[in-house]
């Protein structure tokens, strides 16, 4: 016998039988959702595709992949912060290579300033020398087709040549300065090197501290090639650019006189001896004098006696057309003896009074004296001369003789 439920049971059962249902139709609509039908009703619109974009991963995750411990940052020289203490805290020897390390970097500054300050003044140097060897050119050009004594013209050429030259007399100097500037570069250079050096020795530092000193030691060395190399090239320039303007500074002069003259002679006198050696006792070096020996004395009047004259100078007639040929024949003394010195003797006749013959002694006299000028004015050295008077029977007129010693 089947017994009835009591009724207030019924609605419980009630309640059971609807959730089941409603469960059943929302699983019926949801496998109808991922599965549609098969049948001839047109599926339903797919979803949009998904676009998917592989990002590498970072220096840092290799490297913490890796097991690779990440890079501390590093400084303007490529070098890592100065070590720390575990509080945090910079050591002494840290803070003192970071002090450094900013005076390394002001000292590279300063000498790249002054290498493009160098290399400005040797286009300058360029262009003044272009702008001077135009203008000599042609104040040459004029004087060898010919042209007048005393050509204002070329006169005036000759005054632009001159500013030229002394502009490039200016760079000189302009050199010699940061030759001087350079050379204190040096010295701080110097010091930093030694500073660095000193600091392995200070106690108190952490292995980061001795290896950012190494880097700052690097740094000061590289620093000290190139402010070596500069200084060294500011010497040459000093030095090759001194020699070249006293040798132009020689040719203006004969220039000069050939301006003057109206005639073309050639480079000056002086560019043609070579530079005399200091003898190896110590004695100073002299002019025409082998090194160690001792120097020709006595008047040069008596030491030229027996000796063939170079070249014989006759006063017989006012101003006497003698300085080309003057000139041939101490360059030619000169190609064949770059250390020789020239006497010149001035030769007076002994005809006549005492009067006439002290007369002709003096005017001999400043006749030496002024071709002893025009050897001056065509570049021969003053000190490669002497000059000295004498009388001779068989002399017609006032004369100089030229002799090489």
């Amino acid at each position: 016998m089947t017994v009835a439920p009591p009724l207030y049971a019924r609605p419980f059962r009630f309640l059971a039988v609807g959730a089941v249902a409603f469960g059943l139709s929302g699983c019926n609509y949801m496998t109808e959702a991922l599965w549609p039908s098969l049948g001839g009703d047109e599926p339903r619109a797919a979803a949009a595709p998904t676009f998917r974009q592989d990002i590498p991963p970072s220096a840092a995750e290799q490297r913490a992949v890796l097991g690779v411990e990440p890079l501390r940052a590093t400084g303007a020289m490529g070098m890592p912060d100065t070590g720390r203490l575990p509080g945090g805290q910079t050591t002494a020897i840290g803070q003192r290579a970071v002090q450094m390390r900013s005076e390394v970097q002001n000292l590279q500054g300063a000498v790249q300033q002054r290498a493009s300050a160098v290399q400005q003044m040797r286009a300058d140097a360029v262009s003044n020398s272009q702008r001077y060897f135009a203008t000599v050119a042609g104040i040459n050009a004029r004087l060898q087709v010919g042209t007048t004594p005393g050509n204002p013209i070329l006169q005036g050429q000759w005054n632009q040549a001159a500013g030229e030259l002394d502009r490039m007399s200016a760079e000189i100097g302009r050199m010699s300065q940061m030759s001087s500037q350079v050379a204190a570069d040096a010295a701080m250079a110097a010091f930093l090197l030694d500073s660095t050096r000193a600091a392995y020795t200070l106690s108190g530092a952490v292995e980061e501290d001795h290896r950012q000193l190494a880097l700052v030691e690097d740094e000061v060395n590289r620093t000290v090639v190139s402010i070596d190399r500069l200084l060294n090239e500011l010497n040459e320039d000093i030095g090759r650019q001194s020699t070249y303007i006293a040798r132009e500074r020689s040719n203006l002069t004969a220039l000069s006189l050939a301006i003057r003259n109206g005639e073309l002679f050639g480079t000056g006198l002086s560019n043609r001896a070579f530079t005399n050696v200091a003898p190896p006792d110590g004695s100073p070096a002299i002019l025409g004098v082998a090194p160690g020996a001792s120097p020709q004395a006595g008047n040069p009047a008596q030491a030229a006696a027996g000796r063939r004259p170079l070249m014989v100078i006759r006063f017989d007639r006012a101003n006497p057309a003698y300085e080309q040929a003057l000139y041939t024949a101490v360059s030619r003394a000169l190609e064949r003896s770059p250390a020789a010195n020239f006497d010149l003797v001035a030769v007076a006749p002994t005809r006549g009074g005492q009067s006439q013959a002290a007369l002709a002694a003096s005017t001999a006299r400043r006749q030496a004296e002024t071709v002893m000028r025009t050897l001056a004015d065509m570049g021969l050295s003053s000190q490669r001369m002497t000059l000295s008077s004498t009388t001779s029977g068989q002399a017609q007129s006032n004369e100089v003789h030229v002799y090489v010693r």
